[in-house]
């Protein structure tokens, strides 16, 4: 019981998961089109109606389609049901479905087929049953009311085994048919018979037990064999009815086919029923042998007559190295215009071989073995007298200049592709055909082009390399592509003069003008997207004046991206709009000059006015006094005072003052400039030394005072002593009278001191002037 509701939880919980998931994901549909790929779903949703007209819902869970459940889509053309889990579908599931054009039931569980599923779709015009396991289609002809189905896949790699004549009844317009029987025990003879003017079938067979069969039924109705996944080491050829010799067949192809020598040979009769054959194809393909192929002589004229097209990719021989040198093939190839032998191995063509190939247009020997010294023989005299292009892509090449000396023997060659070869640095000179116009150097690790590139180049590839810069020129180059390279500028167009297309996308191109781009008078077409472009101001005014741009650039504007400035990094440069100041950087220097320029004058007028400079002087002369060693204060007053007087006034303080004062009973000691500073000292450095050393400052103040340069200088430092030690150090004496405004306005303390305390005036009478002496000499003494 334990055991019983354990299942019956889990099994809820499945279900409630299934439900969770559907919800999560409905259906979306968009203008008729309705995408439920990958939803979870377990049953065709519901609400469906005839607005529907195309409905996905491959890769889901559906196990069933009943009845009503399309019943509403009457106007549904196509019905994508792959990948689901669909095991019944009832009799009239598809009824209303009379407009469906597209139905694919691929890799489901779909044992049987039934008639009835079809019946309606008459106008279906593909159908897609691979991958079911069936064991047959139907046990009645299936497809006989779809008159207008064009493509049918059918069969699967496990359990499809038969092969009916009723199987394909009814089909007259098919186009494209593929039967995937990897495991086919029966078929019936002409069960592809009734099939006519098919343009490409694809058959799928493991084994060639039945091929010639096959082969003998479809001969006069298929255009494109495509035969996968075979192995027909075993195949034996008998002759065929002569009715079947006018077979419209125009291509063969092997795919993932397994050979052997003599199969080959056996192969090569059935070719003799295909005289309208152009190209045959082995791709992925194994060759058990040595290539020991013998055609018989009488077949070789016949059986390849007239093929133009040979191709063979990825050919897997296991002896390799016993390989011959397939000289009994010779002269069935010696029609064929264009051979194609890719990444299988190939690293010499003899040259015998070669010059049999009188009729070859074009050859690729691309992925392969080849070197210089096997080139070489294969290019000899007379070889390849009618190539005019050559694919010589990802072998092993490393000289330019011995390549091109090498097909120098071939004097119609126009096109050379010598692509992803590992070439060393290029010489400044070489030989090539006379005829060259297309050279491809793509993917070849140069880092510079030179005069080694033949100028009659039409085209010219050289894109992924390391170029930095491309000064080549070349007169009738009208292709240029070199993208993936490192060049930061366009190259100059007057060195292409008739060049119409150039590519030149992954650089590191950050710009380019009106000016570069008309320097390629013929240029129709420019690819110069994914470059770091730098949105600057001119780049964008460019690109965006111009509205016809898109139709030079076609890859305008989504490959166009800023990386720079870093605020545009990302943007299109369609959208990208840079700031004013970034784009009108002249006018903003102006302006920031001008203002600067008026700040300065302001700046200057208001210093005048308030006296700046000479702030500015005094501060210095402070500065540099402060920073001098100070003295003890004993030593530092060595006068009583210091007198400020104009050389005007000399007679005065030296015949009046210093008499009165130094001469008295109780004698003052003063400090005169003109006898006291010392000899070759700065006046400045006296001054304010003088000005430390005296207790007081004497200022004799005249109309010759206020007039003298140094007399202000004294003024000032005394001025600035009475900031530095709050003091009333100064006084002052009005030789004559004076107007209060004649002091400069800088010298507010002193006006100050002016204004607020009385100072002694010269007297005119000279009964006053014993009490000037006096309060003089107190002052000094205070």
């Amino acid at each position: 019981f334990r055991v019983l509701w354990t299942l019956w939880i889990l099994v809820a919980m499945k279900d409630l998961q299934r439900e969770g998931c559907s919800a999560q994901a409905p259906l979306s549909c968009d203008a008729g089109v309705c995408d439920g790929r990958s939803r979870s779903f377990t049953s065709i949703p519901s609400g469906l109606s005839a607005a529907v007209k195309s409905l996905d819902l491959s890769n889901n869970k559906i196990t069933s389609i009943g009845h009503g459940d399309l019943r509403g889509c009457v106007n549904l053309r196509a019905l994508m049901l792959q990948s689901n889990g669909i095991n019944r579908i009832e009799e009239d599931a598809f009824s209303s479905l009379r407009s469906l054009e597209r139905l694919d039931l691929s890799d489901n569980h779909l044992s049987a087929l039934s008639f009835s599923w079809f019946r309606p779709l008459s106008s279906l015009k593909y159908l897609n049953l691979l991958e079911n396991p069936y064991r047959i289609l139907g046990e009645t002809s299936l497809f006989y009311n779809l008159t207008n189905l064009q493509t049918l896949r059918v069969g699967n790699v496990a359990t499809f085994n038969g092969i009916r004549r009723i199987d394909f009844a009814g089909l007259t317009s098919l186009d494209e048919l593929e039967i995937k029987a990897l495991s086919l025990q029966n078929y019936d003879s002409q069960s592809l018979k009734s099939i006519r003017n098919i343009h490409h079938l694809t058959l799928h067979l493991s084994q060639s037990d039945f091929l010639l069969a096959i082969f003998a039924d479809i001969l006069s109705s298929v255009g494109y064999l495509e035969l996968r996944d075979i192995n027909v080491a075993n195949f034996r050829f008998s002759e065929l009815s002569a009715e079947e010799i006018n077979s419209p067949m125009k291509k063969l192809a092997f795919r993932n086919a397994d050979l052997t020598d003599e199969s080959f040979n056996e192969l090569l009769k059935l070719l003799r029923y295909t005289p309208e054959l152009l190209q045959a194809e082995f791709d992925d393909c194994a060759l058990d042998g040595v290539g020991d192929f013998q055609p018989s002589e009488s077949d070789i004229v016949r059986e390849l007559g007239k093929v133009e097209t040979l191709i063979i990719r990825r050919l897997h021989i296991p002896r390799f190295y016993s390989f011959n040198d397939l000289r009994s093939v010779y002269s069935l190839l010696e029609k064929v215009k264009r051979i194609t032998v890719e990444n299988s191995k190939v690293f010499l063509v003899p040259c015998e071989f070669s010059q049999r190939l009188r009729s070859l247009e074009f050859l690729d020997l691309s992925e392969n073995l080849m070197v210089e010294e096997y080139l070489r023989n294969s290019a000899c005299e007379g070889a390849w007298p009618s190539l005019q292009t050559l694919i010589l892509s990802q072998n092993y090449l490393k000289s330019i200049e011995r390549t091109g000396e090498i097909l120098l023997t071939l004097k119609n060659l126009t096109d050379l592709d010598i692509s992803r070869n590992s070439f060393r640095p290029m010489p400044d000179t070489c030989r090539w055909p006379p005829k060259m116009r297309f050279l491809n150097l793509s993917s070849t690790g140069i880092w510079a082009v030179k005069m080694c590139i033949p100028q009659t180049l039409e085209v010219l590839d050289v894109s992924n390399n390391n170029l930095d810069s491309f000064s080549l020129f070349l007169p009738r180059l009208r292709e240029l592509y070199i993208s993936r390279n490192k060049l930061k500028t366009l190259p100059d167009g007057s060195l292409f003069p008739v060049l119409l297309v150039m590519k030149i996308r992954e650089n590191a191109l950050s710009t380019f003008s009106k000016d570069q781009l008309g320097s390629f008078p013929k240029l129709e077409t420019l690819e110069a997207g994914d470059n770091h472009f730098v949105c600057s101001c001119e780049l964008l005014s460019f690109m965006l004046g111009q509205p016809a741009l898109s139709q030079v650039l076609p890859d305008w504007p989504d490959s166009y991206l800023c990386n720079s400035p870093p605020r545009l990094r990302g943007q299109r440069v369609q959208e990208a709009r840079p700031s004013v100041l970034e784009c009108h950087q002249a006018l903003l220097v102006s302006g920031v000059c001008c203002a600067l320029l008026l700040l300065i004058l302001l700046i200057a007028g208001l210093c005048h006015h308030f006296h700046g400079l000479w702030y500015l002087r005094m501060m210095w002369a402070w500065l540099q006094a402060k920073r001098k060693p100070k003295k003890a204060p004993c030593r530092d007053i060595c006068y009583d005072a210091f007198v400020s007087y104009s050389e005007q006034d000399s007679y005065w303080v030296e015949n009046l003052m210093v008499q009165q004062l130094e001469n008295s009973e109780s004698p003052f000691k003063l400090c005169l400039h003109k006898r006291d500073f010392v000899p070759g000292k700065w006046i400045i450095d006296n001054i304010i030394d003088s000005i430390e050393k005296s207790h007081k400052t004497v200022f004799v103040l005249s109309e010759n005072f206020v007039r003298s340069e140094w007399c202000k200088y004294e003024l000032d430092f005394s001025h600035f002593r009475l900031f530095d030690e709050n003091n009333d150090a100064c006084i002052l004496v009005l030789l004559e009278p004076i107007e209060k405004k004649a002091i400069p306005q800088r010298f507010c303390k002193l006006r100050k001191i002016m204004n607020t305390k009385t100072y002694l005036e010269w007297p005119l009478d000279e009964a006053q002037r014993e009490v000037f002496w006096a309060n003089l000499r107190t002052a000094i003494k205070s």
